[in-house]
C-alpha cells in the first residue's frame, strides 16, 4: 500500500463488512507499517481488542555487508513494535515476524548485478517457501487473547 488512503480505505472496508478489524499485517518497510498502525490503532482501541502482526527481518538482528540500509530498516520496524507494545496498553497485541531467506521476488529489486545474482544463487539453494511464514504468522493470531507473543524469527536451517 503506497498511498495512506489505501490503508484507512482497507479498514474501514473490513469493518463495514465484519463489523471489526482483528488482526493487520504490516508486511513492508518502516514508513508502510507507520501508516497501518496509525489506521488501524484508532479502531482497535475502539474495540478493545486488536492484534498488529509486523514483518521485520532476520536483518533486523544481524547486519552483513551489502545490507546495512535494509537492515537499518528492519531494525526499525522492531524498534517501532516494541515500542508500540508498550504505548497500545493490555488489551491489544503486537507481534514481530523477522523471515530469514524466503523465496519470493525480493532478490529481483536488487540494483547490483553481482549480488542480485549471488542472492538468486542462495534463493535457489536454501530459501524456504512463503508458507513456512504464513504458518508462523497464524500460530501468533491463533493464541488466546490474553497471550502476546512477542517476536517469531523463521529462517532456513542452511542460513546462517
Amino acid at each position: 500500500m503506497r498511498r495512506p488512503d489505501d490503508l484507512s480505505n482497507l479498514v474501514k472496508v473490513a469493518r463495514q463488512r465484519y463489523r471489526k478489524l482483528d488482526v493487520l499485517v504490516n508486511n513492508a518497510g518502516v514508513g508502510p507499517i507507520s501508516r497501518g498502525i496509525a489506521a488501524a490503532l484508532p479502531v482497535f482501541r475502539k474495540q478493545g481488542f486488536g492484534h498488529f502482526v509486523n514483518t521485520a527481518s532476520t536483518a533486523g538482528h544481524k547486519t552483513v555487508p551489502n545490507e546495512s540500509v535494509y537492515s537499518g530498516t528492519k531494525f526499525a520496524v522492531r524498534a517501532i513494535s516494541e515500542g508500540l507494545r508498550h504505548e497500545a496498553g493490555d488489551k491489544l497485541r503486537v507481534t514481530i515476524i523477522s523471515p530469514g531467506f524466503v523465496r519470493t521476488d525480493f532478490v529481483e529489486a536488487v540494483t547490483n548485478p553481482e549480488l542480485r545474482a549471488q542472492l538468486a544463487e542462495s534463493r535457489e539453494k536454501f530459501a524456504i517457501s512463503p508458507d513456512a511464514i504464513a504458518r508462523a504468522i497464524a500460530f501468533a493470531i491463533e493464541q488466546p487473547a490474553d497471550i502476546d507473543v512477542n517476536e517469531i524469527v523463521v529462517r532456513p536451517t542452511a542460513q546462517g
